[in-house]
């Protein structure tokens, strides 16, 4: 089995708002991105989607509702020719210290326990909390730009971060980084 890619939802997948996805009816995917999943699964790589979802802690949608855009997403991914290893979100407020919650490693641990995933993997997110997740986690981290990508890069400099290991335009080409690793021998992580 090849590494997992663990992706990040809104603004990686699909676009961001302001006032969270909050339905099916708001879920809008990036250009190219359910084709990137695709030829990611069709390479042979598990597919794992973690998100943070504090929506649902403040009252702004249920739990349901964000299984309902789950399985949207997951009928989209189908019918391009993918199935998704897996969906995990923490509902958490951050204030409530769960161990589920980005960038700590709930969702990741969790994930690989009943997946049986290997070790090593991938991280594409497009905030610097995922891009800790990532390295916590010991993956490799991909940073869109997508999304929240291009603040969360300038934040990441200014505040002198670490940096991601890779910084790409979006899932497409963060799909091509990873399927042309595959190529190289020796890269960590693979």
């Amino acid at each position: 089995m090849k590494p997992p890619v663990f992706l990040d939802r809104d603004g990686v997948i699909n676009m961001n708002r302001p006032d969270y996805v909050r339905n099916p009816g708001q879920w809008i995917p990036i250009p190219g991105a359910v084709a990137s999943v695709a030829r990611l699964h069709q390479a042979g790589y598990p597919v794992i989607v973690v998100t943070n979802q504090s929506g649902v802690a403040r009252g702004f949608y249920t739990e349901e509702d964000v299984e309902a855009v789950h399985s949207l997403m997951a009928a989209a991914f189908r019918a391009a020719g993918a199935d998704v290893t897996g969906f995990f979100y923490c509902p958490h407020h951050p204030s409530d210290g769960c161990r589920c919650r980005k960038p700590e490693t709930g969702m990741i641990d969790r994930a690989r326990r009943e997946h049986a995933l290997p070790p090593g993997g991938w991280m594409v997110g497009d905030a610097e909390t995922d891009m800790e997740l990532g390295r916590r986690a010991g993956l490799r981290t991909i940073l869109v730009l997508s999304g929240r990508g291009r603040s969360q890069l300038q934040k990441i400099r200014a505040e002198k971060r670490i940096e991601p290991d890779f910084i790409t335009e979006s899932l497409v080409s963060a799909a091509d980084v990873i399927l042309s690793a595959q190529l190289r021998k020796g890269l960590p992580g693979l």
